[in-house]
């Protein structure tokens, strides 16, 4: 079954101190998962900005993305068509401010074709689904 994951399952696979570390890099490992373009983004944000207690170093934590969990992901882009039609659909989900962030994931998933959508902020994915989205849950 195809799936997608959002940024909350890289980082905890990465952070061996939380508590979904093991489910989550079992995810990660369990073969080529599809990921919105953004995720990197979000990861490296978090791993460099203090948020987990610590600091990795930009270029530790670009390394880290770049040679040990890209290859193990699929990269699914949206171009401004995709983002319109994000937009379009924004307000019949409820979707206001910071939730389009949350909500091009989503987006992105379902472009990919993935059945599943792993989070590890079930309430906020859950808050906009809808039929014909990929099934949100946690590892």
């Amino acid at each position: 079954m195809k799936t997608a994951l959002d940024s909350s399952i890289l980082v905890s696979a990465l952070y061996e101190n939380g508590d979904h570390h093991t489910a989550s890099q079992k995810l990660l490992l369990s073969g080529k998962i599809s990921v919105f373009a953004h995720t990197f983004t979000e990861t490296f944000s978090t791993l460099t900005g203090g948020r987990l207690g610590f600091r990795v170093p930009a270029s530790d934590a670009a390394t880290i993305l770049r040679e040990q969990i890209a290859p193990k992901l699929i990269v699914t882009y949206l171009d401004t068509d995709d983002l319109f039609q994000a937009y379009a659909e924004a307000e019949d989900r409820g979707i206001r401010g910071g939730a389009i962030h949350d909500y091009l994931h989503l987006f992105s998933a379902r472009k990919s074709g993935a059945k599943r959508f792993y989070t590890l902020n079930l309430t906020d994915f859950l808050a906009f689904h809808r039929p014909g989205d990929p099934e949100i849950v946690a590892p």
